[in-house]
């Protein structure tokens, strides 16, 4: 059995509630009730996302601009602490920015999930159908998730903060002072 089905079944158990019977005569509106408040709290964890990426963007984008202007000026004796230790810092909140949209990701996905299966339960899926629209997911030509780009971009200023770091150093004076 793939583990798609088991997934899907496990869910399908992990949504069993109290049955129609049970509930009574409101069952089905407060069914929907509850999927319109999931679906909000699926779009409130992308605006989350949203809003952290803008931090990190706004922060790397600061500290880039702040050590370039100084990265290619005549060289000095030796770096300043900071000019090392900001880059280095940058590289590790790069990392961080990193590992909390893989935590969006991850999240989102599991409430597409929980929202796939409640559809079954309901008279439409239209999420469902969305996701069916695109391949689910396994053509690029008909849908790129925007997180496959947005997880490299923290990778790519850890590579500005490397190069600037790097860029600090005076290389011909270390290997002038090893050959001492």
């Amino acid at each position: 059995m793939s583990e798609a089905p088991k997934t899907q079944d496990r869910l399908t158990t992990a949504l069993q509630g109290v049955a129609a019977a049970d509930y009574g005569d409101s069952h089905r509106d407060h069914t929907l009730e509850i999927y319109k408040t999931y679906l909000e709290m699926a779009d409130r964890v992308s605006a989350r996302r949203e809003k952290a990426n803008a931090f990190f963007l706004a922060v790397n984008t600061a500290l880039i601009a702040l050590l370039a202007k100084d990265a290619f000026r005549e060289a000095a004796a030796s770096p300043r602490a900071i000019e090392i230790l900001v880059p280095l810092t940058a590289g590790v909140l790069c990392y961080l920015w990193y590992r909390i949209l893989r935590s969006y990701r991850d999240l989102n996905s599991a409430k597409f999930k929980v929202i796939h299966a409640i559809e079954l339960r309901l008279p439409v899926r239209p999420y469902d159908a969305e996701w069916e629209s695109v391949d689910r997911g396994k053509n690029p030509k008909l849908y790129l998730p925007f997180t496959h780009v947005e997880m490299l971009v923290p990778w790519l200023f850890m590579g500005f903060h490397a190069l600037l770091a790097a860029s600090t150093v005076q290389w011909a004076d270390l290997w002038d002072v090893g050959s001492r």
